[in-house]
C-alpha cells in the first residue's frame, strides 16, 4: 500500500521543483537574459496563472483517465519543458518552456492526492497527503537549493538539464513499478464536479487558498534577492540558507498533517498567525546570524504546514468530489503565486526589497480574518447541489 505513495510522492518531488526551483535561480536567470529581477520574476506569475487559469478544468476532465499512463504522461511533459528551458535563448522561449508544465502541475498533484486518499481513507486524509506532501517539502529542503548551488556551480542552465533527467527517471520508474488504478466505480460528471462551485463555502475557501498564497509569495518569490542584496551572501550560501528554510519544512508538514485532519481553518489561522511574525522579523534580522535563523525557521516551518493545510482544507470542504477540490485549491494557490510574486516586484520597485514582509504580512492578516468569516458556515454548505 504504501509504494504507491512513495512512488508519486517521488514523482511529486519532481513536480514541485520544476514550479519553485525557479526562485532560487531568478538572480541568474535575470542576469543571463538581460532583464531585471521583477521581470524574471514574471515568469514565476505565467507559470502560477496557467495553473490558476487551467487547473480546475484540466483536473476534471482527464480524472476519467487511468491514472498510471497519465502520471507518466505529465512526468515526460515535464522532462521535455525543462530540456527547453535548459536551452532558452531568451525570455520568450523561457516563457514557454515554464507554460508547459504548468498545465500538467495541477492534474498530478490533484489526482495524486485522491489517489493517495482512496489508499488509505478519509478520516487519514491529512497524514496520507502528507507522505504525497513530503515530496514537496524534500523539493524545497533539496530541490529549490540544491538547484541555487548547481546554479552557482555550473550555471542555471545545467539545473533545468538535470531536471529533465530527473523526470524521465521518475517516469520509467512509473511505468515499471506503479500498478494500474481501477476508477472510481461511480465517476463523478464533469459538470457534477463543477456544481461545487456554487457553494459560497467553496468560494470562501478558495479565496482563503489566494489570499494566503499571496502572501507567502510576495515575499518567498524573492528571498534568494533578499539574502543576496541585504544580507551580502554569495550564491553558495544562499543556497544552503533555503535548504535550511526547506529543511525545517518538513516539521511543517508533520505538523500540518496532524493539524488540518482536527480542525482545518483553526490549523489555517494558527499557521497564518506565526507565519506573519516570520515574515515581518526577517528582514529586521537580517544582520544577527541567530535571529536571521530564527526568523527564517519559522517562516519555513508555516510555510510547509500551510501548503498541506490548504490542500487538505478544500478537499474535506467537497468530499464528493475530492480531487476537483484540490485542483481548486492548486488553482487559488497558484493565482495565490502569481499575485504574490506580481505585488512582490511592484513593491521592490516603489517601496524597495526591505518591504515584501510588511507586504506580504497584510495578505496574511486578511487571510486570518476571512477563516473566523468561514468558521460561521455549516458544514452543509459543502454538498453538491442537485
Amino acid at each position: 500500500m504504501l509504494l504507491p505513495i512513495f512512488l508519486l510522492s517521488a514523482a511529486g518531488f519532481t513536480v514541485l521543483t520544476t514550479e519553485f526551483v525557479i526562485v532560487g535561480l531568478l538572480p541568474s536567470i535575470a542576469r543571463d537574459l538581460h532583464v531585471t529581477i521583477p521581470q524574471a520574476g514574471l515568469l514565476v506569475t505565467l507559470f502560477a496563472f496557467t495553473v490558476a487559469a487551467f487547473g480546475p478544468f484540466l483536473t476534471a476532465w482527464f480524472a476519467r483517465f487511468e491514472r498510471r499512463k497519465l502520471f507518466i504522461s505529465v512526468l515526460v511533459m515535464f522532462g521535455l519543458a525543462n530540456l527547453l528551458a535548459t536551452f532558452a535563448p531568451n525570455i520568450w522561449v523561457m516563457a514557454i518552456a515554464r507554460l508547459i508544465p504548468a498545465l500538467g502541475l495541477p492534474v498530478f498533484w490533484a489526482l495524486a492526492s485522491e489517489t493517495a486518499v482512496d489508499i488509505v481513507g478519509p478520516q487519514l486524509a491529512g497524514r496520507a497527503i502528507a507522505r504525497i506532501g513530503f515530496g514537496i517539502v524534500c523539493a524545497t529542503v533539496f530541490g529549490i537549493p540544491v538547484g541555487t548551488l548547481i546554479a552557482d556551480a555550473f550555471g542555471w542552465r545545467s539545473a533545468f538539464a538535470i531536471l529533465a533527467v530527473i523526470a524521465f527517471a521518475k517516469a520509467l520508474l512509473l511505468f515499471i513499478y506503479l500498478p494500474k488504478t481501477n476508477l472510481h466505480q461511480h465517476q463523478v460528471s464533469f459538470r457534477s464536479q463543477l456544481k461545487i462551485l456554487r457553494s459560497p463555502l467553496m468560494q470562501g475557501h478558495v479565496l482563503l487558498s489566494i489570499l494566503v498564497f499571496s502572501g507567502m509569495f510576495t515575499a518567498y518569490t524573492y528571498l534568494a534577492d533578499i539574502l543576496e542584496r541585504l544580507a551580502g551572501f554569495d550564491g553558495t550560501l544562499v543556497g544552503w540558507c533555503l535548504m535550511g528554510f526547506g529543511a525545517v519544512g518538513l516539521l511543517g508538514n508533520s505538523l500540518g498533517g496532524r493539524a488540518v485532519d482536527r480542525h482545518p481553518l483553526i490549523a489555517s489561522m494558527v499557521f497564518c498567525l506565526f507565519l506573519i511574525g516570520g515574515m515581518v522579523a526577517l528582514v529586521p534580522s537580517i544582520h544577527s546570524p541567530l535571529a536571521l535563523a530564527a526568523a527564517m525557521g519559522i517562516w519555513g516551518v508555516t510555510q510547509a504546514a500551510l501548503f498541506l493545510v490548504s490542500h487538505v482544507r478544500l478537499m474535506k470542504a467537497a468530499p464528493e468530489a475530492p480531487a476537483f477540490a484540490a485542483s481548486l485549491n492548486i488553482a487559488g494557490a497558484n493565482l495565490g503565486i502569481g499575485l504574490g510574486a506580481m505585488v512582490g516586484g511592484r513593491v521592490i520597485d516603489h517601496l524597495g526589497l526591505g518591504s515584501v514582509g510588511f507586504a506580504a504580512a497584510g495578505f496574511i492578516f486578511v487571510s486570518i480574518l476571512l477563516a473566523l468569516l468561514l468558521m460561521t458556515f455549516k458544514p452543509r454548505a459543502t454538498c453538491m447541489d442537485s
